[in-house]
């Protein structure tokens, strides 16, 4: 592969990273999973969307290298990706900047609807072991 086309891969990189910060969605996203892992289920409530609308922000955050998933049973739960440490060091600032008054709505929904998920936990068989609804 020629220089030019490693650097230009390297910009098509470096663009997707940016676009992947340049919505508030997004950042509401990498806001609530500064916390920890959240199943696709918990966003959604966190930020009163649809699914395909914060699945596809999801995938999005995930083809930059921002977010990883991890699939259990038939869910899918979502992380920061902090493998690359200068992806970390931009998430730990884009974090910073992000106040928290901006997703305190979204905090708070997270919260009910973990309570209640909690309260009302759905146990379905999958396989051989018995996994945690996500739709509580």
């Amino acid at each position: 592969m020629t220089e030019v086309a490693v650097q230009g891969r390297s910009m098509q990189k470096l663009i997707s990273l940016f676009k992947a910060l340049s919505d508030e969605t997004r950042l509401r996203i990498i806001k609530l999973l500064e916390n920890g892992e959240l199943c696709v289920c918990d966003i959604t409530a966190a930020l009163d969307l649809v699914q395909p609308k914060v699945s596809f922000h999801l995938n999005t955050l995930k083809g930059a290298g921002l977010i990883k998933d991890r699939k259990a049973g038939r869910w899918i739960h979502y992380s920061l990706e902090n493998a690359d440490m200068r992806k970390r060091f931009l998430l730990l600032t884009v974090m910073e900047g992000v106040s928290a008054d901006a997703v305190k709505n979204d905090q708070k929904r997270l919260e009910v609807f973990l309570k209640k998920k909690n309260t009302s936990v759905k146990i379905v068989s999958v396989g051989k072991s018995m996994k945690q609804c996500c739709g509580g």
